[in-house]
């Protein structure tokens, strides 16, 4: 075992059953965090001929046309996770990195503090929105 699980561990041990609950909920969403922002750049970086049709056409920015989200349909019962997937898919034009710093502080208001994923989603939903609206302004005055 590293010096650095051993800390953890021993922190671990210290904490009252609720903290120990919220770190390992913490920490299992760290982990999948990680295998998700690397399904994201992989999506970034596929060829525009292995994508599908309707999202070559959103993600290419021809001269003078600003690209529209796709229409990805929210399922009902839905984690945050999986929302970001879904978000990022929606807004293939958008930066991802700056919004996925973002959308980590939200992230962890629902993993640390139990905040409804519902709510949480709307928030993220909420800023992919506004980034899009910045994007399209920016498209529209260069």
């Amino acid at each position: 075992m590293t010096e650095q699980e051993q800390s953890l561990l021993d922190i671990y041990r210290k904490l009252s059953d609720h903290d120990a609950h919220s770190l390992m909920r913490f920490a299992e969403f760290l982990a999948g965090y990680e295998v998700t922002a690397a399904d994201i750049v992989h999506q970034q970086s596929v060829s525009p001929s292995a994508s599908s049709g309707a999202a070559e056409q959103t993600s290419t920015l021809q001269t003078g046309d600003i690209p529209q989200p796709e229409k990805i349909e929210r399922p009902e019962q839905e984690k945050v996770v999986d929302a970001l997937k879904r978000l990022s898919a929606t807004y293939p034009m958008l930066d991802k990195k700056f919004l996925l710093d973002k959308a980590s502080e939200l992230v962890a208001q629902h993993v640390m503090f139990g905040k409804p994923a519902k709510d949480v989603i709307d928030q993220i939903e909420d800023m992919f929105a506004e980034a899009y609206a910045k994007f399209s302004a920016d498209k529209r005055r260069s």
